[in-house]
């Protein structure tokens, strides 16, 4: 379990992570989200013992990571996003070389690594002749070689194709089953599929931590209308403001329908009403041709933009 109890981290003068607080149990994946610069490296930084805490406690199955550096790091797997491997190495003999760091048996662990992650075909292969996406694995491979209680991952799936994307996500799946696992990306879609829960900082701020589903309960909208239409958005927007049920016009794209200029605008619905019919009336009273008009529920990243923007319109006070 990881428990982190008011934690905060100063560089100088400037706090990167304030007062925040969180415990994750043993089997769950948890997708830790936010803007650049928001924080989330400097925690996972503090949570693996890389940094120390300004202030607050981080315990890892009850030890402090402050007070048993040793014995938490031997729990944890970190796979930073640009992980620092030996270039100059074979795949196999730096696999080998990680191994004998940890005290592991190689010939036991980097078989089975080696399915796990997909090295076969690069093995015997210089790191540095490898794609992003082949280094990724391989950093991954390095994470899990003590088989950890504890996997942090910074950007795991960075660089893959869709098959190694798919066939990471399996392993982190499985992975999650027995262990405690923290997934950080930027890549929204890739936590709605991973993690059964979310946590959102912003600001060095904790500004959301529960499951998705409550997630997009609380916070925007469970359903939008994204409309395609005929003219500009000012046009278009002012004439659907004239309807009650309607909450927020947010404009997402210009494009070219037919080789007319057109607008694409997403609809923000009270009470989730059904409001299609009145739409379509209204644009068709003012000469606005409508080219499309889609349901959308709800996605984390509508609530993500939310709680961010949010939180920085407060700090910017």
């Amino acid at each position: 379990m990881i428990d982190v109890s008011h934690v905060s981290r100063n560089f100088g003068d400037f706090r990167a992570v304030n007062d925040i607080s969180f415990s994750i149990p043993t089997g769950q994946i948890v997708g830790l989200l936010g803007p650049n610069g928001a924080g989330k490296t400097t925690t996972m930084r503090m949570i693996t013992g890389f940094l120390s805490p300004s202030e607050g406690k981080i315990l890892i199955d009850g030890q402090d990571v402050t007070e048993f550096p040793v014995d938490v790091k031997k729990k944890i797997g970190y796979m930073p996003e640009s992980a620092p491997l030996y270039g100059d190495m074979i795949v196999e003999d730096y696999l080998i070389y990680i191994a004998q760091m940890q005290n592991q048996n190689a010939e036991e662990r980097i078989p089975v690594l080696c399915d796990e992650c997909g090295l076969k075909e690069i093995m015997s292969k210089k790191i540095s002749e490898l794609s992003r996406g082949n280094r990724q694995r391989v950093a991954l491979a390095h994470a899990l070689m003590s088989d950890p209680e504890i996997l942090i991952l910074d950007e795991p799936t960075s660089g893959l194709d869709p098959n190694q994307v798919e066939d990471v996500r399996s392993i982190i799946r499985e992975l999650g089953k027995t262990r405690t696992v923290i997934v950080s990306t930027h890549i929204l879609s890739e936590v709605e599929t991973l993690c059964s829960r979310v946590i959102i900082i912003s600001g060095g701020n904790l500004v959301a931590d529960s499951s998705i589903t409550e997630l997009k309960e609380r916070f925007g909208h469970d359903i939008s209308i994204k409309i395609t239409a005929g003219g500009d958005f000012a046009k278009v927007s002012k004439v659907l403001g004239g309807i009650k049920k309607i909450e927020n016009i947010t404009e997402t794209q210009v494009q070219e329908e037919n080789l007319k200029k057109c607008t694409s605008l997403l609809v923000s619905i009270k009470d989730n009403s059904e409001i299609r019919p009145e739409i379509a009336k209204k644009l068709a009273e003012n000469k606005i041709d409508l080219y499309e008009m889609i349901i959308q529920k709800n996605s984390l990243e509508d609530v993500f933009h939310a709680l961010t923007n949010e939180n920085e319109e407060v700090k910017n006070v």
